[in-house]
């Protein structure tokens, strides 16, 4: 493969550009979350409420295995495009869907008494519910207005649910302080994550095999250039870094700049900003002092071969200290103030912008609240790949992204 470089850069102008993106959001003013259940009837909502407590079809279907696929099998059948292929895919999540959410409402009734009663804990506990009693007596799909039918209830639920990772993020930090087994919440939080990760890379692969998008399958993009794809994810965090800190260190990329290949974009759309903005970040702070200096560029390095790809992302940030490296991939650890602190509506306007402007169906960057870096790692390793972390103290940081070929010659990873 060719090794070549590319210099990327936002302008002051382009960066003022992002205003016009944003969307009203809570986060603009505060980092409390609320829960706020989704518009149903009364009815709807006293089901779901009586079900948390008498679950015995939620028990049944949570003993069943899931069959998980993967991604070569779902671009391989995507690619007929006829009515048997997406009636067989919406028969197929009909069977899967609430097997995989009874699971995680089994696991929302083994947290800790006083973890699953926090309020926020609890709303996200019952939008699960729903949906499995929603999805569980569904009548059995036969027909193409069987299919179009399911598939608008399936758009309606993913929109439900598409604050999820903000309301767990803000309900476990609520309750950090009476959580005494750290290892059991981060195995629920990795679990629940990358389940709700797969869930959703399923019902929009369904929902986008009607869509007639070039270059794609569903929601393969079957000839993915990773350079255009990493310089979309730089231009979002360059362009909100503009308009907090009114500069942006350059962000260069080199490497295997011309790799093309077929792969799902969507984690890729969660994982690279939760990284940049790390590194965009911890550049311009640790230079602060010399206002007049030049900002040490970032410098991203692309790497694709037979089996997967890596993205190196190397700062000059100063690194990280030796004694929080054991804590960046923990679950509401993070670096930022407290929420109690007085300048925390300062510190955060960073945080809350991307999380503003940041349309991404995955969830949404947790800035804040300590959950982006873990969130990241967890989906990396549900990719079949791994997220690292080097460090050299008084310099910078690196960052090692390594992810699966959707089509890779050794095992595959599964959805």
């Amino acid at each position: 493969m060719t090794h070549t470089m590319s210099v990327f850069r936002v302008t002051g102008m382009q960066a003022r550009g992002v205003l016009s993106l944003q969307r009203t959001t809570s986060f603009l003013s505060t980092n409390r979350v609320e829960y706020r259940p989704s518009t149903t009837s009364e009815r709807e909502r006293a089901k779901s409420v009586s079900a948390y407590y008498n679950q015995p079809a939620v028990e049944a279907a949570a003993k069943k295995r899931t069959v998980r696929l993967t991604p070569s099998a779902i671009l391989y059948h995507g690619r007929t495009d006829d009515e048997a292929t997406t009636l067989k895919s919406a028969q197929y999540l009909q069977k899967e869907l609430p097997v995989r959410i009874a699971k995680r409402i089994m696991a929302f009734r083994d947290l800790p008494f006083i973890v699953g009663c926090n309020p926020i804990i609890l709303g996200v506990h019952e939008l699960y519910i729903r949906a499995f009693n929603i999805l569980n007596s569904y009548e059995p799909i036969k027909t193409r207005e069987d299919e179009i039918n399911y598939s608008r209830k399936l758009k309606e639920l993913l929109e439900d649910h598409q604050d999820v990772v903000t309301q767990l993020a803000a309900g476990f930090r609520e309750c950090r302080r009476h959580i005494q087994n750290e290892e059991l919440v981060a195995r629920f939080l990795d679990k629940t994550l990358t389940s709700r990760l797969g869930i959703r890379m399923l019902a929009q692969h369904h929902l986008s095999l009607r869509e007639s998008k070039p270059n794609y399958v569903g929601i393969i993009n079957v000839t993915m250039k990773l350079k255009e794809t990493i310089e979309r994810s730089c231009q979002f965090v360059s362009q909100v870094a503009e308009h907090k800190y009114g500069r942006v260190p350059q962000l260069k990329l080199s490497g295997h700049v011309n790799a093309v290949f077929p792969y799902i974009e969507l984690p890729l759309d969660y994982i690279l900003p939760e990284i940049l903005k790390n590194a965009v970040r911890a550049t311009i702070e640790s230079h602060s002092e010399f206002e007049m200096m030049r900002l040490p560029p970032i410098n991203i390095t692309i790497a694709s071969n037979e089996v997967d790809f890596i993205i190196r992302i190397s700062d000059r940030g100063g690194g990280i200290p030796h004694h929080l490296m054991e804590r960046v991939l923990d679950y509401n650890f993070t670096t930022a103030k407290e929420e109690n602190s007085d300048s925390t509506q300062e510190g955060h306007v960073f945080s809350d912008m991307m999380e503003a402007v940041n349309p991404n169906p995955a969830g949404g960057p947790m800035h804040g609240f300590g959950f982006g870096l873990p969130t990241s790692r967890a989906y990396a390793e549900y990719m079949g790949g791994s997220l690292d972390i080097q460090a050299m103290q008084g310099i910078g940081t690196d960052v090692y992204l390594r992810l699966k070929h959707i089509n890779s010659s050794s095992a595959s990873f599964r959805i």
